[in-house]
């Protein structure tokens, strides 16, 4: 049977608890350094309390060790690793080879994204250093992951599946480093592929003006994980540990229904990683949250429209186009009205939605956000700005009653337990319980009662008061039998039956739940890196020490260090070409001449690997 993981991100305690209350198998979250999100840390104290509560359903909880450290690091990150193993800590998310020289770190190690994984040859470096999983490249194909997983069948497979997308392959991004010494590999990327361009030809002429060509759509694969299941991934993962409790929410409840229905549909295929279903709560809607708009990226080896160089913030939901906007007579400057025609019969507005309207035609031109402070019927009453007219589109980014809905709706996340009742003459009945992790108990009860008058009404009360919740346990009694067909059942109250379950939940509750293990990985002798020279984001001498001893002869110390002269700054199956219609080999477009970015008087040359398909900034 293979494990089917759903993977969220955890920005603090609170949001990692609810992503595993609304499904999450395990949860993704940084410690109090040494993370790939450095404004997402946490103190070891939430940390191990994440940990206890993600433990109740076999849920794990992983901490991203994924930046380069640099020699005088090597220390506090070593012993703030072990404080995480002490705290609970499954496994860690790592970048840099420094820490596979450290034995005491017992738990599997799982090679980040960061490591750029996206060909055999990586991927056997890092099985062999004795990882339990790697976290591939969002840029994959569905052949080439099904071909990593033939060459390293003994080691997880984690894939993104939702959210931001960077443009540049994750480990190998320098341009925040380069322009602001802020690196991505520290954690501290400026998002330089959200920033506005102008694009130059070599003459200086702009084809294209003030416009956010390197910011990609979401990311969005709910309609293709069974294809990734069967390509070999095992762990689902969610992008967003900057992101806001309601985003985690909204997307576990979505993915997590999907991957039900993938067991479902396969049951002697498939299982969940972790115990404990979520019913009832909130209905998931991934078009209200956070988002670019969607894309599938390259998983069939296809190109598309993957860009939102229009709007590198969210976007949110289509809800109609401006019918009018009017100033009410009498009431100064404080607000304006915009009368909405609803995209359909099923749009709705609240007060305290959020909106933004894109100008059209115009080169360069920014969304208009407003907050509906007043919304009746399709009128948004808003303050007064400049801008709105009428037939722009108009998309809602805060849906206000949605969020309410995901504040005061929580489903509710269940373990399975089944209970045998045996009663003997004496009224002593023995409780046998089973949770669906298989934990198993055996609770007696000696019973100073009467009789029941009515034994069927007193078998059915039985039935019905111990087939219920307690703690995070769902009771199902499957029998209750005597030890002579129709012998007489003690009559019973029902604040007498729910003490009996609670006490049950309790025993259960005090045994250690039968987590599934993760793969541990060992090491051994391999292959080396596929990368080499700066790309190998070497900051230690730990590091450079691995990477000689696994063969490696390029080696150069990490761009961070170096700001090697000419070093790509980006590398993308992302071509501005091809998404303006330009390429000349996909599109038989004209050969536009040397491209170049513009940004704040900085200029970018762009070049065109068209053999490897592939654009690079410098």
């Amino acid at each position: 049977m293979q494990e089917l993981e759903l993977l969220a991100p955890a920005r603090n305690k609170e949001i990692g608890i609810a992503a595993i209350a609304c499904g999450a198998d395990a949860v993704y979250i940084g410690g109090d350094g040494f993370g790939a999100r450095k404004d997402a840390g946490n103190p070891m104290e939430d940390v191990a309390e994440l940990c206890s509560y993600a433990h109740r359903f076999g849920a794990r909880v992983y901490m991203t060790v994924n930046t380069i450290v640099y020699d005088e690091e090597l220390d506090s990150a070593h012993k703030m690793m072990l404080r995480a193993q002490k705290a609970g800590i499954d496994a860690f998310i790592v970048q840099d080879t420094a820490i596979f020289s450290w034995d005491d770190i017992t738990v599997p190690l799982h090679a980040s994204t960061q490591c750029a994984i996206r060909d055999t040859g990586n991927a056997r470096f890092y099985e062999s250093l004795g990882c339990g999983r790697i976290v591939l490249e969002r840029e994959m194909t569905l052949e080439r992951i099904k071909e990593i997983h033939e060459a390293v069948p003994q080691c997880e497979l984690e894939f993104f599946v939702h959210g931001a997308l960077c443009v540049c392959y994750s480990g190998n991004c320098y341009m925040s480093e380069a322009i602001a010494g802020r690196s991505a590999n520290r954690g501290a990327c400026i998002q330089a592929c959200r920033s506005l361009y102008d694009l130059v030809d070599e003459e200086g002429k702009v084809l294209v003006k003030n416009k956010a060509l390197l910011s990609l759509k979401d990311y969005c694969l709910i309609n293709r994980l069974g294809d990734l299941a069967d390509a070999g991934v095992c762990s689902f993962k969610i992008e967003g540990r900057l992101k806001n409790a309601s985003y985690v929410k909204n997307c576990v409840r979505a993915y997590s229904e999907a991957i039900d229905g993938l067991v479902a549909a396969h049951p002697d295929k498939y299982v969940r990683a972790s115990f404990g279903r979520v019913s009832g709560g909130f209905k998931p809607e991934l078009d209200r949250t956070f988002n670019r708009g969607y894309t599938e990226l390259y998983i069939d080896g296809k190109r598309g429209q993957w860009s939102s160089m229009d709007a590198p913030k969210s976007i949110g939901e289509f809800v109609g186009k401006i019918a009018a906007v009017r100033k009410p007579k009498g009431r100064g400057a404080y607000s304006m009205f915009v009368d909405i025609e609803p995209a359909g019969p099923d749009v709705t507005f609240s007060n305290g939605d959020g909106f933004c309207a894109l100008p059209k035609g115009k080169a360069g031109a920014k969304l208009l956000g407003f907050r509906g402070d007043v919304c009746t019927g399709m009128t948004i009453e808003t303050k007064p700005m400049d801008g709105l007219v009428p037939g722009m589109k108009v998309f809602r980014n805060i849906n206000a009653s949605f969020e309410r809905e995901l504040d005061r709706n929580m489903p509710k996340r269940e373990i399975s337990v089944a209970v045998d009742i045996s009663i003997s003459g004496n009224f002593e009945m023995d409780v046998h319980a089973v949770s669906e992790d298989g934990r198993e108990i055996l609770s007696p009860f000696k019973m100073d009662v009467e009789a029941a008058e009515n034994r069927e009404r007193q078998i059915a009360m039985m039935q019905e008061q111990l087939s219920k919740r307690a703690l995070h346990y769902n009771f199902k009694v499957t029998d209750i039998h005597t030890d002579k067909p129709g012998a007489a059942v003690p009559l019973l109250s029902a604040s007498t039956l729910n003490s009996i379950r609670r006490l049950v939940a309790e025993d259960i509750d005090a045994l250690k739940i039968k987590a599934r293990p993760l793969a541990t990985g060992a090491r051994h002798d391999g292959e080396k890196c596929s990368h080499s020279g700066y790309k190998l984001n070497i900051a230690n001498s730990l590091a450079r020490e691995l990477h000689e001893v696994h063969g490696s002869s390029d080696i150069e110390p990490a761009y961070e260090l170096s700001h090697k002269e000419g070093a790509e700054l980006m590398r993308t199956r992302y071509c501005i070409r091809h998404e303006l219609g330009m390429c000349p080999v996909h599109q038989g477009a004209k050969a536009s001449g040397p491209l170049y970015l513009l940004n704040n008087g900085r200029r970018f040359e762009l070049v065109f690997d068209c053999a490897a398909c592939e654009m690079i900034v410098k």
